[in-house]
């Protein structure tokens, strides 16, 4: 029984870790649903100076758990470094609490690949991504 259930677990982790896996070629969009607004700057390490055409590609999983490609978008920062996301309040899923994962490039830094941790009910996030230079 213990042998069965630790195979379970083990079969829900991969699946949920193979669906956490950014996709490259989503979408180029800005928002992916209503709900949850996530703002911000995406700076360099570097004298904080803001990154224009930084890559933000962002994943989720929906109410139920579950990873679609619906939830998943491309977008660029303006010259500013902005960028502004909304999308639904993501799902749990099995061993984790609700989450957006997200992952921000940009030519002479190195990638960062993060979660963002909404709070229940919570409907706007403010951030800044700090690359470091490569």
């Amino acid at each position: 029984m213990a042998r069965v259930v630790l195979a379970l677990v083990l079969a829900l982790a991969v699946t949920a870790t193979a669906a956490a896996q950014p996709t490259s070629g989503a979408p180029e969009r800005a928002a992916t649903g209503q709900g949850l607004v996530i703002g911000g700057i995406v700076r360099s390490a570097k004298g904080c100076a803001p990154l224009r055409a930084a890559q933000l590609e962002w994943w989720s999983a929906d109410g139920r758990g579950e990873y679609h490609d619906e939830l998943r978008a491309t977008q660029r920062t303006g010259a500013d470094g902005a960028f502004r996301y909304e999308t639904v309040s993501p799902g749990r899923y099995p061993g984790r609490p609700p989450h957006l994962h997200v992952k921000i490039s940009a030519p002479g830094h190195r990638t960062l690949v993060t979660q963002l941790y909404p709070h229940d009910g919570q409907r706007a996030i403010a951030t800044d991504f700090v690359l470091a230079a490569e």
